[in-house]
């Protein structure tokens, strides 16, 4: 009877639904990381032989990014909005544009939104606001990025310029809020960065503030460091960390505050550019920014992260190091150097979580490129007595190798650098072997984090 009963039950074991471990996936995002931006931050940190913790990932790809306009027509250069919707809903939207289609202005639904729905732990972390358009497209939907807050869905003014309003997602019209009203209502679990400035204020319609709001729908909010890392582990805690009032402080600055400098050509260089002279900015290095002292770095927060996330169901979390983008805006090379040191550390922080979990899928990668080019410190041109320079704004930065990096800005001539239209790097560790193809485009890398959360296979 036992030698009939044991093929039949190997049988039926066979042919039971198997359970699938829980699966992870880890999303990092530098915001306007390009291979110039890392190829900068290596420079200055390990030397031009040294590497990074992103550079020894044994999977490697590049993303190209799409972008349309309202009308569907292409648009060659992104915004942070509307790449990170690509990449957290696998659709192309237009610039400004929070997990929202171009034209028709209708809902996306995010992987974040997915895994929730699954019963997977979910969490965002990021350098900027947490209602800034990244981690915002993971979680909010919204036609303009601006719409941070219960005023600024209004209208908002900034660098001089009006942008326009959301008033068709106010509550008093049937929407869904301004993106800090729809967080405090998420059923994300973590959620940590800056941006107090749009929760401490009234919700819509109500008496309470935002963060009222969010500790009323089961959010524990904390403020300061060392309450992040005094949290404790419990599957029932959903954490809110307000840490700055905007974007965090970054860690580097340049010495003495200085940023990118015009060089000065002499007057008769003006007349011709082989008469005369030019005077190039005097060289600098990096030193550390007085107001990021205190604030929690970014591998501190993914730590508590993944502390929380870490469940028997499994968990999506989105990582953003925010200003390299926002410091290469200002033209501030150490600080954008000092932000890709951080996520390098926040990196360094998910591959020690991942190697005691075999089913956690790490990505890196960046939401779009940016202006700072890597180029000579004195021109080439200048050993024949050319005093040739740059047209843009120059940092010629001493690094410990004993030698000086140029770093250009000249994408236009206002006080606020743009992004540009290159394909950004996509990286992971051995869990994206053979998942990952040499070249693609930002939705698909949607695409590939929910495959890889939901069990398909390779």
């Amino acid at each position: 009877m036992r030698r009939l009963l044991t093929p039949l039950l190997l049988s039926l074991a066979l042919l039971a639904p198997q359970v699938q471990a829980a699966r992870n996936v880890i999303l990092f995002i530098g915001d306007g990381m390009d291979d110039v931006q890392i190829t900068i931050a290596r420079n200055y940190l390990v030397g031009a032989g040294g590497r990074l913790v992103m550079d020894e990932l044994p999977v490697r790809a590049a993303a190209q990014v799409l972008t349309i306009d309202e009308d569907g027509k292409r648009v060659y250069v992104a915004d942070s909005a509307n790449t990170a919707t690509s990449i957290a809903t696998g659709v192309v939207t237009s610039r400004g544009r929070i997990a929202s289609s171009a034209g028709v202005d209708a809902p996306l639904e995010t992987i974040l939104e997915q895994a929730e729905a699954a019963g997977m732990r979910t969490g965002l972390v990021t350098t900027a606001s947490v209602t800034d358009a990244t981690p915002a497209a993971f979680a909010a939907h919204m036609s303009v990025r601006t719409c941070e807050n219960p005023e600024s869905i209004n209208g908002v003014k900034r660098y001089g310029i009006v942008l326009p309003h959301c008033r068709h997602y106010t509550l008093a019209n049937g929407g869904p809020g301004s993106i800090s009203e729809q967080l405090a209502n998420a059923g994300i679990e973590v959620l940590l960065g800056g941006g107090s400035q749009h929760f401490d204020m009234p919700a819509e319609g109500d008496e309470r503030t935002v963060a009222e709001l969010a500790e009323d729908n089961g959010f524990t909010v904390i403020r300061t460091a060392a309450e992040l890392e005094a949290l404790p582990v419990d599957d029932n805690i959903r954490t809110l960390g307000l840490f700055s009032p905007s974007t965090m402080p970054v860690r580097l600055r340049g010495e003495g505050g200085r940023s990118a400098e015009r060089p000065r050509p002499s007057w008769l260089n003006e007349v011709h550019p082989f008469l005369g002279s030019v005077r190039l900015p005097e060289p600098m290095a990096c030193e550390p920014e007085p107001g990021f002292r205190g604030m929690p770095e970014l591998a501190d927060m993914t730590r508590a992260a993944l502390r929380q996330l870490d469940n028997e169901r499994g968990f999506f979390l989105m990582v953003e190091s925010a200003s390299i983008d926002k410091q290469a805006h200002e033209r501030r090379a150490c600080g954008s150097i000092g932000e890709l040191q951080q996520l390098d550390e926040a990196l360094a922080a998910a591959l020690a979580f991942a190697r005691q979990s075999q089913d956690t899928l790490i990505l890196v990668t960046a939401d779009h490129g940016h202006a700072a080019q890597l180029v000579p410190e004195t021109s080439l041109f200048a050993q024949y007595g050319a005093p040739v320079y740059s047209p843009g704004m120059l940092v010629r930065l001493q690094t410990a190798e004993g030698a000086i990096m140029g770093i250009n800005y000249a994408t236009n001539s206002f006080p606020y650098e743009e992004h540009t239209g290159g394909q950004v790097p996509l990286l992971a560790n051995r869990v994206g072997a053979g998942r990952i193809p040499t070249m693609v485009t930002q939705p698909q890398i949607y695409e590939i984090m929910r495959d890889f959360l939901f069990g398909q296979s390779n």
